[in-house]
């Protein structure tokens, strides 16, 4: 069975910036299944514009950040 889009709901979704990158906190449910918490990175180029990047490693003051976002994900579940 191949993703589909369209069957993708985004059930809450909070960004947090930092000076190069941001980190988004979001709850998604695929085809009505079980509520899962999503992290993601956008790193920005030198035009200014947000490029996918992998999630990995947090820096401390990025952890500390997303925390209340997390815990806000957490209570949509």
């Amino acid at each position: 069975m191949a993703f589909d889009p369209n069957l993708d709901k985004k059930l809450f979704s909070e960004v947090k910036e930092f000076e190069t990158t941001r980190i988004t906190v979001a709850v998604c449910q695929y085809n009505d299944g079980e509520k899962k918490m999503q992290l993601s990175r956008e790193n920005r180029n030198k035009d200014g514009e947000w490029n996918f990047a992998k999630l990995g490693r947090l820096f401390k003051d990025e952890a500390e950040a997303i925390m209340p976002l997390m815990q806000k994900a957490l209570e949509n579940m």
